[in-house]
């Protein structure tokens, strides 16, 4: 296809095409099966933007920055109904990272979710301003510093100390995901989430992702369909959701 084929796609699509080069396009449409194929290409892509876009200044704003720097690389001249493009060297190669761009942007439409793409733990604070625990202490540094092996080992301690203490149980579960060890982490998860606490509903959301991040999507997705509107992670949840179905 040649550039001009593709202004004439979008002139055909916008009615800003005269009745009679309406009739000169569907006649090609009807005889030129290449052409008609990359008619319906273009259409599939346009729908998808404008799936992608449904904000209607997200996409007024979109279209506008195209159109700006579409036309510092392109120049069109108009005489009569012909359209002529004057192309540079240099096109080919826009082109092509235009066509780069947007199979990124489809890539990552489609693409399946992973582990990484929404587990964000952020920092804990186990200790108490004015106390003096040095474990606590190593625990959280170590978490926080993404020492998972060493956060686990620390947390382990504090739970021999205190094995009802349901905040560093989830802490645990956390390290130990991050460590490959899915069954003890979901056993802990288990026992939060059956708990009447403010953190059953935060352990719903991770024994989420540890699912996910075994590959399990099923089991994931049956663990993100119990979690409440009202819980912290619900929009996350139903974002993960949304890519799992």
């Amino acid at each position: 296809m040649q550039e001009q084929d593709f202004i004439l796609f979008d002139d055909y699509l916008s009615g800003s095409l005269d009745t009679e080069s309406i009739q000169a396009f569907e006649n090609r449409l009807n005889t030129d099966p290449d052409f008609k194929l990359a008619f319906i290409d273009y259409q599939q892509a346009e729908a998808f933007l404008e799936h992608k876009f449904k904000n209607e200044e997200q996409t007024q704003h979109f279209k506008e920055n195209l159109e700006r720097i579409s036309s510092g690389y392109f120049e069109k001249k108009a005489s009569g109904k012909t359209k002529v493009l004057r192309i540079k060297p240099w096109y080919y190669s826009v082109a092509a990272g235009v066509i780069l761009l947007f199979g990124v942007v489809i890539a990552q439409q489609f693409s399946s979710p992973t582990y990484d793409d929404f587990a964000n733990y952020g920092t804990i604070s186990l200790t108490v301003r004015g106390s003096d625990n040095a474990l606590q202490n190593q625990a959280e540094k170590a978490f926080n510093n993404k020492d998972y092996k060493d956060a686990e080992q620390h947390l382990s301690q504090l739970l021999q100390k205190d094995p009802n203490n349901l905040e560093l149980q989830l802490y645990k579960a956390i390290s130990l995901v991050e460590l490959n060890r899915y069954d003890e982490a979901d056993k802990l998860y288990q026992n939060v989430i059956q708990s009447p606490s403010v953190y059953s509903t935060k352990a719903k959301w991770y024994l989420a992702l540890s699912k996910l991040k075994q590959k399990d999507e099923s089991a994931s997705i049956a663990v993100l369909k119990t979690i409440p509107e009202d819980a912290d992670d619900f929009q996350s949840a139903q974002k993960l959701l949304r890519k799992l179905q």
